[in-house]
Parts: C-alpha cells; structure tokens; sequence
C-alpha cells in the first residue's frame, strides 16, 4: 500500500514539474505527445501514433489549445498547425495521420452528411442543389472545353465468338489523337434491340484484362446487353500514349469520364443499340467514374457504383479527386454524388473492409432519403458483404446480375444453369494479348495518336503545372 501511494505522490510531482517548466517564458511549448497524453486523460480515449507522425514535434500554447468537453476541436486544434488528421477506429481509438484532402474520419463523414441533409427537405430544393452541383461538375472537369470527338472510324478488330456472345476490341479517338480502349461484348446472335452497358475500369492488377471484368462483361452480353469494359488513362493500352506516372494527373479524371460519354456517343450509333436501356458499373476508381458519369449524363438510367460510395473518402488517385469536384456547393461527397442518380434505379455494392464499411448505417440511409423524396425508397439497394474487402468478387457480382436483369429487361435465364443457379462457367477468359487492339506490340498504334500530356492539356485551354522527376 506504501509503494501504491509512493508510485501516485511521484507521478502527480512529474506531471506538476512538467507543467510548472512550461511558462510564458517557453510559450508553453511542450512535445504534442505529452499534450495527447494529457487528452487520453481528460476524454478518457486511446491515441495511437503508430507511424511515428509525432516524433520531434513541439507546440507553443500546446495545452492551453485543450477544448474541455469537445474532443474533435481539441484534437484538431493540436493536429492542424502539422498539417496532421485524427481518425477515429471502429473500436473507438483514435489514429494520427497526414492530412489528406481527400480522406476524413468516419464520424467527419457522418458530420457532413447532417449538413446535407440540412440543405434540402423537399424534392425542389434538392433539384435546385442537384442542378448546381451538376454544373459544377462539367465545369470543374473541363468538359464545356472539351474539343469534339474526331469524325474517324473506331478501330475495330475481328470478333471472336463464343456462347451466346461475341467479344472485339475497340480503339474510339475521344479527342484528337487520344485513343480510348476497351473490348466490346455483344449477344449472339446479335439481331435484336440490346440495352447497353459501360464499365470503366478501377485500379485493380491487371486492368480490364482480369478475369472479374471478363466475367461480368460477357455475363452480361449473354444477358442481352452490349457491354464496354474499357481501360483507364495511362494504364492498359492507353500506357503506349501517355506514360504511368500522369495517371495520377488531374486531367486523367477528365479524360476518363469524358471516354464513358463519348462511349456511349459511339454506341448510341450502333444498329440494334437501346440507348432507352443505358447502365455503368465499375469498382474502386471505377466506382467513382460511375457515379460521376450517372451524375452528368443523362442517358443512364441505371447505376451500379461498387465499393466506392462513401462520405469520408473520395478516392485517393486525382483520377478520380484531382479536379475539386468535390468542393462543389460548398462541399459534398461521393455520397450525394450517388445520391444524384434518384429518383433512377441503383445499386451501392460495399463491404466491411475498405471505406464502405458504414453504408448500411450511414452512406445508404443518406441516399434513401433523397430517393424517399421522389417517392421512390425502393429503387436504390445495397448488397454489403460485411466480412469481404476491396474487389469486384464473384458474391459482388451475384448481386449485380439479377439488378441490372430487373431494371434493364435483361434475360436472366440465359445464364442460369440446369440448377437454376447464376452460372459464369459457360464465360471464356481470354488471354490478355486477344484483348489488345494495337497488336503484342503496340505496333498498330495510329500515326496521329497523341503522347505529349502537355498538348493534351493545351485541348482544354489549360497547363500542366504537374512537374516528375527524370527517371534515370
């Protein structure tokens, strides 16, 4: 019991001495770890600086910046001026972490989300916020300045055809000498009005060569749908015009999205093509094209954004944040940005282990509302799969099938097996070299193809302030 008392009379005269060398005469500057720790106490949380963010770091005024009764301002408040965040764990601790633009705490997120819902009660007023936030988009992307698509051909190659579906390549100039490419999957025989559909590509390995897209792909063309899985800018084949590295150019979020709407212009061309029946669904950045392009263009009528919604982040390629969409009125997030589908059917497909772990409870309530405003709550679903992670899985794609079936009067039967069960063995997965369209080697890349971003950015009235290291 004596030493009980002796360890507490030793630790209170530490932490008196400490707070008695921190006068005016220092500013009262003191490490930012020991005024966390002094948080810890007075919230009674847990902070954890597991990257070692803090290390060295000091504060004038440090504890003097302690909000008592407002933990998220007193963490800020000593945060801040490191350009550091906090983001509250699912288990109620508290991680430290660089500040990202693009990325805030989940409880950040379900903050914003109240101030939405605050903007708007009635459908008129949610139009009138919609129009804007959706003239901010084109404007924010550039697309008002976008020159027009070239009057060239596609370039097209043979089709191979397999059953119930054909698949060929497609190389569509979107701006002169940018070339956008993909594979277009058809039903065969193809001799009938077909909904179409368009899957931009996200960031998974491999691209649009992976086995996930082609399964969806041609799923869905067995279906009866024409479908375009295509790559992203500066990966796959678009890599032979423009390097890696400008993937992650602002521009590249412009170009992506201006290739689905000019996709779907070239479609819209086709004989036997219902441009009534327009769907897109992606995963990962993916995701995020599709809700930008849901919420831009007109013709889709129906949505399938894929571990992507979310009101604490907004994708961290500036492919998909580099433009400032997200500043639009004032503020949003990729949940209202879905939330611009309504009152048109969509599906929100999240899981536990990535930025879509609160849909349910969060994201997906936010969204309803605004579909509740239309009268039309049922229109917009959500299939979370709590115990998956970040991919466009096989039970992801269960739950698109039967969705895009409903609501773009597709055959569903046509991929059932004699069990009645979804069935994707029928599919062939091609090797990647059949799905390229400028050969092995890129040797049929067209003369005019462009490969200087500079010039690309040039097209929009606009300078690539965007400086790389040489690569030796």
């Amino acid at each position: 019991m004596k030493n009980l008392k002796y360890i507490f009379l030793v630790s209170i005269f530490a932490l008196t001495l400490a707070n008695a060398q921190s006068t005016s005469d220092t500013n009262f500057r003191k490490p930012v770890s020991e005024t966390l720790k002094k948080i810890e106490t007075v919230f009674n949380v847990t902070i954890n600086d597991d990257r070692g963010l803090l290390k060295g770091k000091e504060l004038d005024y440090a504890d003097w910046r302690i909000e008592p009764g407002n933990l998220a301002l007193s963490l800020t408040n000593i945060l801040a001026p490191f350009e550091l965040m906090y983001f509250k764990q699912p288990d109620g601790t508290y991680i430290i972490r660089k500040y990202e633009n693009h990325k805030v705490s989940v409880d950040k997120g379900k903050e914003r989300l109240f101030y939405l819902e605050s903007l708007y009660s009635t459908k008129e007023e949610w139009e009138k916020r919609k129009t804007e936030l959706k003239a901010c988009m084109i404007a924010s992307f550039g697309l008002e300045k976008a020159p027009p698509m070239p009057k060239s051909k596609p370039l097209l190659t043979p089709k191979r055809i397999y059953k119930d579906y054909s698949v060929e390549n497609i190389a569509l100039e979107i701006l002169p000498g940018v070339y956008a490419t993909g594979s277009i999957y058809k039903p065969y025989p193809f001799n009938k009005k077909s909904a179409v559909i368009i899957t931009p590509d996200g960031h998974f390995g491999d691209g649009r060569y992976r086995k996930d897209e082609q399964y969806r792909c041609a799923m869905m063309a067995k279906m009866g749908a024409i479908v375009v899985g295509y790559d992203l800018f500066a990966w796959g084949e678009s890599l032979l015009q423009f390097p890696e590295e400008t993937h992650r150019n602002s521009i590249a979020s412009t170009v992506q999205l201006l290739t689905g709407i000019r996709l779907l212009d070239y479609l819209a061309t086709v004989k036997n093509a219902d441009m009534t029946r327009v769907g897109v669904t992606g995963g990962s950045g993916g995701g995020s094209h599709t809700m930008f392009l849901s919420a831009i263009d007109d013709r889709v009528k129906v949505s399938a954004p894929v571990v992507m919604v979310s009101s604490h982040f907004s994708g961290g390629c500036p492919c998909e944040s580099g433009r400032g969409i997200h500043l639009c009125g004032n503020g949003t997030n990729n949940a209202e940005i879905s939330a611009m589908m309504a009152p048109k059917p969509q599906l929100i497909v999240s899981d536990g282990k990535d930025w879509t772990l609160a849909v349910p409870e969060l994201e997906f309530p936010f969204i309803q509302r605004t579909y509740e405003l239309y009268g039309k709550k049922d229109l917009v679903e959500n299939a979370h799969f709590a115990k998956e992670g970040h991919d466009f899985g096989i039970s992801k794609r269960m739950a698109l099938y039967p969705f895009m079936a409903k609501y773009l009067n597709l055959d569903l039967n046509k991929v059932k097996n004699d069990k009645g069960e979804i069935d994707e063995s029928t599919c062939v997965i091609e090797p990647k070299e059949k799905l390229l369209v400028f050969g092995d080697k890129g040797e049929k890349l067209p003369k005019n193809a462009l490969k200087d971003i500079n010039k690309l950015y040039e097209m929009f009235g606009e300078k690539n302030l965007k400086v790389y290291e040489v690569k030796k």
